[in-house]
């Protein structure tokens, strides 16, 4: 667009923006700018002071740009949580199954705490093969859309070993109940239950 510039004292609008170029903190500046524009004229109100990173945030378009991302965030955690259920039901269920065998485990004389271990270890179990068909899964996915992929390599090692290791840790805490269940499971009610 075309512009013409006049002299502040020459026009009848009075408000202008400054924008300062520094190599130091900009938010750490903006005190330092006010004061110094207090000290050339103490009339001149200054407002809305901040730094381009925040300007640039606040806009529209920045918004329009956080929104998948925050979209995916969503599905993410949607997901993790479907996957934290769906191990403790099947835990659960299967401690539920196994009531009268753990219940004859320990009136043999089986330790609490080795019951416990035999419910984490199949947990354990369970989530390790999980890991590694998802893992290949997602392997094989991003292989096939890494021409899609924009900024983002296809195999992102540093991605892919923290979701295991969230997964990996959420599944132990979901097996948590179920395999403490299974420890405190007295011996003779087990033995009654059909």
């Amino acid at each position: 667009m075309p512009a013409e510039y006049f002299p502040i004292n020459q026009t009848l609008d009075h408000d202008f923006d400054l924008v300062v170029r520094t190599r130091q903190d900009a938010a750490a500046l903006l005190p330092t700018l006010v004061s110094r524009l207090h000290q050339i004229d103490l009339n001149l109100g200054v407002s809305d002071e901040e730094t381009m990173n925040e300007r640039i945030d606040g806009t529209q378009a920045a918004g329009l740009h956080r929104f998948p991302a925050w979209l995916t965030g969503g599905f993410a955690a949607m997901a993790l949580i479907l996957s934290v259920t769906g191990l403790y039901g099947v835990v659960s269920y299967s401690v539920s199954r196994r009531t009268r065998e753990l219940g004859v485990r320990m009136a043999l004389g089986a330790q609490r705490s080795s019951v416990y271990s035999l419910v984490m270890r199949q947990a354990g179990w369970l989530t390790g093969i999980g890991l590694a068909i998802g893992l290949l899964f997602s392997a094989g996915a991003s292989l096939l859309i890494r021409n899609l992929l924009f900024g983002v390599r296809a195999w992102d090692a540093v991605t892919l070993g923290g979701v295991t290791v969230l997964l990996g840790l959420s599944s132990v805490a979901a097996s948590f109940f179920p395999a403490r269940r299974a420890a405190s499971v007295n011996p003779t009610d087990a033995l009654r239950a059909e």
